[in-house]
């Protein structure tokens, strides 16, 4: 593995600098039915506030992504090219091998404290789950928000993992002092459908429960319906379906996205297609032809049959780029003056 050629993600260092040396990494095994399997790369990162490239689409400029690959195991999963850049394999490699970053909390905090640092909003999640199973062991988020939520940082957080709920106290104090924002990702209910191309990731209605406690809690949540997979799950009754369990759950939005195939989770998916739905390879290489997007006229489709659902069941769309905020607390009543009552709420 070139783990010496890793270069900095941030954007202001030079590009030969080393996100972390060959020498600072340490392999390790657990002999657990959790793990099993799996192997954990632990290293030392040298940055861990991350550049997006201007040439992206996403509606945010700055990330931190503890972990590198995912043990969610999403045959879908658009990050499984970045395993490449590690000289790791991008199929069953970014399933099992496993980079964590042991020293991200103290490391972010060393650099939001930096002058150079400007308080710019944080996403995460963005690449892989910061709460994927190896969370559970590692314990990293924990320090990540609180070194947030210490400099009023303002952060969003995209998961599909139910352990965001262990961190509940942290998520609410951070919300009182800074812009939080929660997504989780649900892009179909059908059971059938979740083994086969999530079969590392909670059920989709324990993911559903993460979005009720949030709101129980007086955290809005949103739900990214993605993605919708085509000619898998993208019939009107799937989608109805889908959409009436998200407003259930109470979420603040939904948010369709079609599934998109790049580089490294192109050829991963279309293998997988090809061992378990044959017939669909040839319609899959058709609406994928030119590239890694879905033609418009399917995604406007898609987008209008969800935003019309969402209306019906009473739950609105996200516009693109928006942050999903947490709301304002309720400002504290008057103090009781003499000659007046307070009125007790219990």
């Amino acid at each position: 593995m070139r783990w010496e050629n890793l270069t900095r993600e941030s954007g202001d260092s030079p590009a030969d600098a080393a996100l972390f040396g060959a020498d600072a990494v340490t392999t390790r095994t657990f002999d657990t039915p959790e793990f099993a399997g799996i192997t954990f790369h632990e290293v030392r990162a040298r940055s861990i506030i991350n550049r997006v490239p201007g040439a992206s689409r996403m509606p945010f400029e700055w990330t931190v992504n503890p972990y590198r690959g995912c043990t969610h195991a999403c045959v879908y999963c658009f990050a499984r090219k970045t395993h490449s850049y590690l000289d790791l394999d991008t199929g069953l490699g970014f399933d099992s091998q496993i980079v964590v970053k042991v020293n991200a909390p103290d490391l972010l905090r060393r650099q939001l404290g930096s002058r150079r640092w400007q308080g710019e909003h944080i996403a995460m999640g963005t690449n892989v789950d910061c709460y994927q199973r190896a969370e559970g062991r590692y314990r990293l988020m924990p320090g990540i928000l609180s070194a947030l939520r210490d400099h009023a940082n303002p952060f969003s957080i995209l998961t599909k993992g139910t352990l965001i709920l262990r961190d509940l106290d942290l998520l609410t104090q951070a919300a009182r002092v800074t812009d939080v924002g929660i997504s989780v990702s649900v892009g179909f209910t059908d059971p059938e459908l979740w083994r086969t191309v999530e079969p590392g990731t909670p059920a989709p209605e324990r993911r559903l429960d993460v979005v009720r406690t949030l709101g129980e809690h007086g955290i809005g949540c949103g739900v990214l319906m993605a993605p919708v997979i085509p000619f898998l799950g993208d019939r009107p009754a799937q989608l109805r379906d889908t959409v009436r369990a998200i407003a259930a759950s109470g979420a603040t939005s939904v948010t369709p996205l079609v599934l998109h195939l790049r580089p490294g989770a192109r050829e991963w998916f279309m293998a997988w297609l090809g061992r378990e739905h044959p017939h669909l390879v040839g319609r899959y290489e058709r609406l994928y032809a030119d590239g890694a997007y879905a033609p418009k006229w399917y995604q406007r489709r898609i987008t209008r049959q969800v935003h019309e659902l969402a209306e019906e069941y009473g739950i609105g769309p996200t516009r693109a780029g928006a942050q999903r905020r947490i709301r304002e607390p309720e400002p504290a009543p008057p103090a009781a003056t003499a000659g007046q009552t307070q009125l007790s709420l219990i």
